[in-house]
């Protein structure tokens, strides 16, 4: 067995009352009439799908029908790609989640007619065509951009160091260490791109601010919030509140699903 099957099978002995948890799985439970059922999650930067284990069975316990992309994290093009074919398996009206840069992959993937709302968590929400590096600049560094290393193939990875301090602060060590195993790199390409859509300008839009930290400045993250006129909420977390705060971040989408119309 690889390092990643050990490292993504050692998840669940942190996972909220599950055992192994699908990435995505039919409900035998029936929302109520006028909810959207269908939920897709999408993951950030120096992370993969199993981020969402803790959020995932929590979703489902509702009756919602749960997908969490895979990302490649080697380009948007591959990542919104991603994000698309996981649409287009969608029975109906869908709620996006992205964590994260996933935010940045969601506005852009995220003016499908199938989407009827977008949740933020701790993410990246750039307007078309917005330079999201000069972006950052106009609010003081996170520091976890100082643990940023690059290989000599142009993979981008986070330092041991500032994954367990700066990206999952208020993680347990032991817990902090099995992510970090299954860290997945990113490509260059990244860095340069721009979205070419918005999507936030045209569908509802949720908010989770992580308020200590430190891979985005929580600034820059209520900055984002409010100019897409998000619902918002803060949670005292670390970039990864989907892991030490799953149940928030759970409810949080499931009112986004909730909505009275939004499946209309």
């Amino acid at each position: 067995m690889n390092l990643r099957k050990i490292a993504i099978a050692a998840l669940t002995v942190f996972s909220v009352g599950i055992g192994a948890v699908p990435l995505a799985q039919a409900q035998d439970a029936t929302p109520p009439q006028g909810e959207i059922k269908n939920v897709v999650l999408i993951h950030g930067l120096y992370a993969d799908a199993s981020s969402w284990a803790k959020v995932i069975p929590l979703l489902q316990a509702k009756g919602l029908h749960v997908t969490a992309v895979q990302n490649p994290t080697t380009s948007l093009d591959a990542d919104v790609d991603a994000v698309k074919h996981a649409l287009a398996l969608q029975d109906g009206p869908t709620i996006l989640v992205a964590h994260s840069y996933g935010g940045m992959v969601m506005s852009q993937a995220g003016d499908n007619p199938k989407v009827k709302g977008l949740v933020y968590i701790a993410a990246r929400a750039p307007d078309a065509g917005e330079d999201y590096p000069a972006l950052t600049k106009k609010f003081p560094a996170a520091p976890a951009s100082a643990g940023l290393q690059w290989s000599a193939d142009g993979y981008g990875l986070l330092s041991e160091n500032a994954f367990l301090h700066d990206f999952g602060g208020d993680l347990p060590k032991q817990e902090a260490e099995v992510y970090f195993a299954v860290q997945q790199p990113m490509g260059k390409a990244i860095t340069m791109a721009k979205t070419t859509v918005a999507a936030w300008h045209d569908k509802p839009t949720w908010y989770a601010v992580s308020t200590e930290d430190r891979t985005i400045n929580p600034d820059l993250e209520r900055f984002m919030a409010n100019r897409m006129g998000a619902k918002t909420i803060e949670i005292k977390s670390s970039h990864l509140s989907l892991i030490s705060h799953p149940k928030t971040v759970a409810h949080l989408i499931e009112e986004a699903a909730h909505v009275p119309g939004l499946s209309d």
